[in-house]
């Protein structure tokens, strides 16, 4: 599946991944960019609307179900039938136990886990009638366990992974394609905050390839890079008594 001649929706569109996918998407597709930070949106169409592809901009918080609800009316009147939906927004925050706040893990999984499900709720009402559409759904490789100081963030992402899976499982006779995403690190305003090492750790722009890449080809489930996917792959692997005792010695948490 070649993305050219699509609509295109990208939530978390203002920074990071979804600004950097945008980048590389709209010389040939049409694009409906989703984010809360709608001035950045705005921006970005008028420095991108010279080819003859249109632009969306559409103010939401992907966490609050009216939002989206609201958003996906607009949508529909002003731009159609949605081919491909990437679900980017993501949230994270570190948190020592000794300060612990519920109200961190209302606002991750608010973003992580229902600003997906939210969508869902309204891209299907028309994918399955028609039996075609594409979401794709962003996760991450911190999906495998629970690492200390981002439980909230490992949980959110595993919590998405599942969901996907299932979701994969249930539309597949619709013939609509449910893409599972994992990147690893990746330097985006969200990542900026972070204190400790970061292996691997990619701009954007090359994330963005390769999600492309990734959709493009028909993967069902994709993760990246290669070497941080083998560690976290090996650290899934670990007795749980051995992975604890390893992260107990953290010592940037």
């Amino acid at each position: 599946m070649k993305l050219s001649g699509k609509n295109i929706l990208i939530t978390g569109a203002s920074s990071g991944i979804g600004k950097a996918l945008a980048e590389k998407l709209a010389k040939r597709n049409n694009l409906i960019l989703i984010a809360r930070n709608l001035e950045a949106l705005e921006k970005f169409k008028a420095e991108n609307t010279a080819g003859s592809f249109k632009i969306l901009t559409v103010k939401c918080d992907v966490s609050k179900k009216p939002d989206v609800e609201k958003a996906y009316s607009f949508i529909k009147e002003n731009s159609g039938f949605v081919d491909i939906a990437i679900l980017n927004s993501g949230v994270s925050y570190r948190m020592k136990v000794e300060k612990f706040d519920s109200g961190l893990a209302e606002e991750i999984f608010g973003t992580n886990v229902f600003g997906i499900i939210y969508w869902v709720e309204q891209l299907i009402k028309d994918y399955i009638p028609n039996k075609k559409g594409t979401i794709v759904g962003i996760s991450s490789l911190a999906d495998n366990r629970g690492y200390s100081g981002s439980s909230f963030y490992s949980a959110s992402k595993a919590a998405a992974s599942i969901y996907l899976e299932g979701l994969r499982i249930e539309l597949k006779k619709y013939n609509i394609k449910v893409i599972t995403v994992k990147p690893g690190f990746v330097k985006t305003p969200m990542t900026d905050k972070n204190r400790f090492p970061m292996p691997f750790l990619m701009q954007p722009d090359k994330a963005a390839d390769y999600i492309i890449k990734g959709i493009e080809k028909g993967k069902r489930v994709f993760s990246f890079p290669l070497p941080m996917s083998v560690i976290v792959k090996i650290l899934g692997l670990l007795p749980s008594a051995v992975y604890e005792y390893l992260a107990s010695k953290n010592k940037y948490e």
